[in-house]
């Protein structure tokens, strides 16, 4: 009858151990932990996200398509 009542115990323990190792921990509402607070994204510069948006392209392309007297290619 001990060991019966040890084995329980242990069975026990074991369980209590694995879901405290494996799960968050739990915050307000039981929802998971506090997620440590991130500081604000640094700023980047709004860069056009294709080549036929991005105006200096189009100037450059406009430029190789002329010829040198002005007119269209």
């Amino acid at each position: 009858m001990p060991y019966l009542v040890l084995l329980v115990v242990a069975v026990v323990v074991v369980v209590l151990v694995m879901r405290a190792a494996g799960a968050p921990p739990k915050g307000p509402g039981g929802r998971g932990g506090i997620r440590p607070a991130r500081g604000p994204r640094p700023q980047q510069p709004i860069r056009p996200l294709a080549p036929d948006d991005d105006p200096d392209f189009l100037r450059e392309l406009d430029r190789r398509t002329r010829r040198d007297d002005g007119s269209p290619a």
